[in-house]
């Protein structure tokens, strides 16, 4: 994640409409799926944001909307995590994080996006493809379950996109939809706690970002309200159904930003 610049972070405040036309959509979404399907979307609402301004800009704008999100989402599930599990991914996730900010200035984020969503792609075809519904439960796994909740914390940090590598490793558990949902809530509440200094420190949190981003905050507790409303109404397989499907199409839209498709077809 480079430094930003002067230049990238526009006006103080952004005053574009056609932002917040997008923006809107995009942070209803994004809660949708933090408070009821723990897809983790936070990329796809950085993705559309960036059609309309730099995606550096974007990702520093939708942390402290994550944030506040995780708050209510916290409130909610706040008895319902896995104690069994959680050890395993929070160990992960904080090695990842400190590699996405050691190497910080040097990562190429098009390669980790390409990469996580491959994997994305990949997992959910293997789901569908090769019985994954009828799969007999895994159980917790630390070599395992680091690895892929690390690749989620370094992911996350580098562009909001830690929610495919971490379901790689819960989904396959098989575990209640509320307790995957509040684990998931958990993990990220943490993650994205953790992820503010580094944000500060790349410049990542200046005041043009943070005051766009309060413009966008009263959305935060809507959002998360509906995803946990629709979390409570959804059947356990339509919820992994669900969960399945936004893993992937997450997935597409990372290989498509990872390849600079939009750029081959004059679209960015």
């Amino acid at each position: 994640m480079p430094r930003q610049t002067k230049k990238a972070l526009g006006d103080p405040l952004i005053t574009d409409p056609f932002f917040y036309v997008i923006a809107v959509p995009a942070i209803i979404l994004t809660g949708i799926g933090k408070g009821g399907f723990g897809a983790g979307l936070g990329f796809a609402s950085v993705a559309i944001m960036s059609l309309s301004v730099p995606a550096l800009q974007a990702a520093g704008i939708m942390l402290p909307v994550l944030c506040v999100m995780d708050l209510f989402g916290v409130w909610a599930y706040r008895n319902n995590w896995s104690r069994e599990h959680m050890p395993v991914i929070l160990a992960g996730g904080l090695i990842g994080i400190a590699v996405g900010w050691a190497t910080a200035s040097i990562v190429d984020d098009a390669s980790v996006r390409l990469m996580v969503g491959l994997v994305a792609v990949a997992f959910s075809l293997n789901y569908w493809f090769r019985g994954g519904a009828d799969a007999e439960p895994t159980t917790r796994n630390w070599p395992k379950g680091v690895f892929w909740s690390g690749l989620s914390g370094f992911t996350s940090f580098v562009a909001h996109a830690g929610g495919p590598p971490l379901s790689v490793y819960l989904l396959p558990l098989k575990i209640d939809k509320t307790v995957f949902q509040a684990t998931t809530v958990m993990f990220f509440t943490v993650v994205n706690y953790v992820k503010l200094p580094p944000y500060y420190f790349l410049g990542q949190l200046r005041f043009e970002n943070l005051a766009t981003a309060a413009v966008l905050l009263p959305l935060a507790p809507l959002a998360m309200g509906l995803g946990i409303w629709l979390h409570k109404r959804v059947s356990p397989l339509w919820f992994y159904r669900i969960v399945y499907a936004l893993v992937f199409v997450v997935g597409l839209r990372l290989i498509y930003d990872g390849l600079g498709i939009g750029r081959w077809l004059g679209l960015a």
